[in-house]
Formats: structure tokens, C-alpha cells, sequence
């Protein structure tokens, strides 16, 4: 019965919250109110946002990745300033709800929060543009707590190709995998969302750490660019990395991906959460069960499918799983275990790597010529 699945579904997330992989939120601020948290109080319920509060408990939300994301487009000082400016409110609004929210860079503090019964917020970088083709400014992020950094958005990079623009270098430059490799070295999760499926396979090529896909979805069932070949999703069970899925309706329903290139006449599809629990099952199957995830990229898109509006959704998407068979121990990896799995292994890795690589002052300049 639904009753007896949701019960065991609010069970289960007292245990094992919700660790989501993106939420675009601090944009949302900037762009609404410059950031005053006055004014968008988060605290309160009913705020015009997809995200507050009261919404991620009621979702069984125990830490958040909070994207900082920045224009791709911006030149390179503009978005490492831009960039900094996200982190700010960022910090801003963990001081502001010291009871619900507390800064994570570990595994560790995601736990301790958790067990204090507040949601970890981490920070994730949106796009090497962020870091203007410097070491130094990807070494600044990581002490000002960004914890992945997504290597493109929308636009190529120097260094790497997009998902979404003309490709340039067919993945990674050498450039490129200096990147990769020193956010190896600090324990920065290589976030592999936005990029093209060549950088996906060149950064797993590189990669002497687990690797994430913040929010993405499967490209086998929703043919667009932004979404993981199953070649790729396949090389994850190797890499022990984790394939965090997304719930932009164009990246999971196909009859809305053909609305969207080929406009017509027809109203609008609309994604349902039925389209979730698909691209949910087929990684599962494809990568494993050890990696996969969850990143809704809530205040990141314009709507949502039905039935995850906003982020009090994932107990009505885990309900449709375990209703499908889903174990208690699968559910679990699902909301928490699997990506702080990665984050555990990715600070060992780092630990060791730290001992056999000292920082270099590289700029894309140095090595590409």
C-alpha cells in the first residue's frame, strides 16, 4: 500500500538523507534580490523560489551542494569575480540559519551535520570559467570551500569541450588534464556534467579519482548532448565515480527533447516523475547500483517534471522506486551512501597524491603554448 511505502520512505530518509548534486539557488538570489537574504528569506515558507527551508526538510534533504554558478560567457576575470561573489552569499546564508544550515567541505562534516540535524551545504563551481585558465584560482576555490568543479557549462572552455558548443580540442587539452589532476591532488571532485561525451572520456582517461556528474541524466533514454553516453556510465564502476540524476524535463523526457528541436503547433510535453524512475533504473543498470545519485538542479530550470516541483520531491521519487522493487540498501546509496562514498575516497586519494605532487603555477599559457 502507499501509505506503508511512504512510511518506510520517511524511515529510511531520517537514516539516509537526501544528499542532492546541484541547486542553482544562490543564482536564483543574485537575480531576484542581489542577494538579500531579507528580502528571500528561506526560512519562511511560500518564497517564489523552488528551494527554502521548510521544503528541504519536508524532502528529506540532509546536505545540499549549492551550485556557484556563473555566466560562461563572461570574460575571465568578470567570472572569477563573479564567482566569488557566489561563494559570498553563500556563506552569507549558512551564517544567516546557523540552526538548519553548516558549512561541509568533508565527509566528515556531512555526517556531523546530519547527526545534529542540519543540512550540510557544500559548494560546487559551475564551469571552468571560474577559475580563468589559472591553477592558483582553482587552488583559491577549494580554500573557499567549492568542492567540484564542473570543467564547462553552456560554452567551451580553453581547455575543454562542452556538451553544448562546437568542439574545438575533442576533449581535454594538456592544459585540461593538469586541471584534472590537481583537483586530484586537492580532493576536488572532477565534475563531469555540461562537458562533452570526448572530455567525459578523456577526463576518465586522466582522472586518479573518482568523478561526479552533478546533474545529468542517461543519454539512452533522452538523446541530448547534456546527458551521460552508457559507454560512460559504464567506465564509472571502474572509476567508482557516480552519475547523479538530473530532473531537467528536456534531459529526461525524449517526446520533449523532439518538441524542443522540431517546434510545432503541439502544446509543450510535460515531464513526469515516471521519466525520473527510468533514467533512475537504467543507470542503475548500466553503471551499478554504487553509482548513482541525485542532482534535481532545482532554481535551475524555468519548470519541472510533475510531481518534483520542488525540493520536497525526492520522497515522492523514492516512493515510485521502491515501488518498483527498489531495496532499502539500494535507496540508500541512492540518496547518500554512493556520492559520500566519492568524497571519502577522493580526500584519501588526495592525501596521497599530496605527498607525491607539489603545487604547480601553471596557467593555460605554460602548457598549451
Amino acid at each position: 500500500m502507499a501509505s506503508e511505502t511512504d512510511a518506510r520512505v520517511h524511515d529510511l530518509l531520517r537514516h539516509h538523507p537526501v544528499i542532492d548534486g546541484h541547486n542553482d539557488l544562490p543564482w536564483e538570489a543574485r537575480e531576484r534580490v542581489a542577494y538579500d537574504w531579507d528580502e528571500l528569506d528561506i526560512a519562511l515558507p511560500g518564497q517564489p523560489t523552488h528551494t527554502d527551508i521548510p521544503r528541504l526538510r519536508a524532502g528529506g534533504v540532509g546536505a545540499q551542494f549549492w551550485s556557484v554558478f556563473v555566466p560562461s560567457d563572461l570574460p575571465g576575470s568578470q567570472a572569477v569575480t563573479a564567482t566569488l561573489e557566489q561563494i559570498d552569499a553563500v556563506h552569507a546564508m549558512i551564517a544567516r540559519y546557523p540552526d538548519d544550515l553548516v558549512a561541509a567541505r568533508t565527509a566528515a562534516d556531512v555526517e556531523r551535520a546530519i547527526s545534529q540535524g542540519r543540512i550540510a551545504s557544500l559548494i560546487g563551481a559551475e564551469g571552468g570559467q571560474s577559475i580563468d585558465s589559472s591553477l592558483g584560482a582553482l587552488r583559491m576555490l577549494f580554500s573557499l570551500g567549492v568542492r567540484y568543479l564542473t570543467l564547462t557549462h553552456n560554452d567551451n572552455v580553453p581547455w575543454a569541450d562542452s556538451a553544448t558548443d562546437d568542439p574545438v580540442l575533442g576533449g581535454l587539452s594538456a592544459f585540461g588534464r593538469e586541471v584534472v589532476l590537481e583537483m586530484n591532488r586537492l580532493g576536488m571532485l572532477v565534475d563531469l556534467s555540461h562537458v562533452s561525451a570526448d572530455t567525459m572520456r578523456a577526463a576518465l582517461d586522466t582522472t586518479q579519482a573518482p568523478v561526479i556528474f552533478s546533474h545529468s541524466s542517461a543519454r539512452a533514454l533522452c538523446d541530448h548532448p547534456r546527458n551521460v553516453p552508457d559507454d560512460v556510465l559504464a567506465r564509472l564502476a571502474d572509476n567508482g565515480g557516480v552519475c547523479m540524476v538530473t530532473f531537467v524535463p528536456y534531459f529526461v523526457s525524449q517526446a520533449l527533447r523532439d518538441w524542443d528541436r522540431e517546434p510545432t503547433d503541439a502544446p509543450r510535453p510535460q515531464a513526469s516523475i515516471d521519466d525520473v524512475v527510468a533514467h533512475c533504473e537504467h543507470v542503475r543498470e548500466v553503471a551499478g547500483i554504487e553509482h548513482i545519485g541525485l542532482g534535481g538542479d532545482y532554481d535551475g530550470v524555468d519548470h519541472l517534471p510533475t510531481g518534483l516541483e520542488d525540493v520536497s520531491g525526492y520522497p515522492r521519487l523514492l516512493a515510485a522506486l521502491a515501488e518498483r522493487g527498489w531495496s532499502d540498501t539500494d535507496l540508500a546509496a541512492l540518496t547518500s551512501g554512493n556520492i559520500l562514498r566519492v568524497l571519502r575516497e577522493a580526500e584519501a586519494r588526495a592525501a596521497e597524491l599530496s605527498t607525491a605532487r607539489g603545487p604547480s603555477l601553471a596557467r593555460i599559457e605554460d602548457l598549451d603554448g
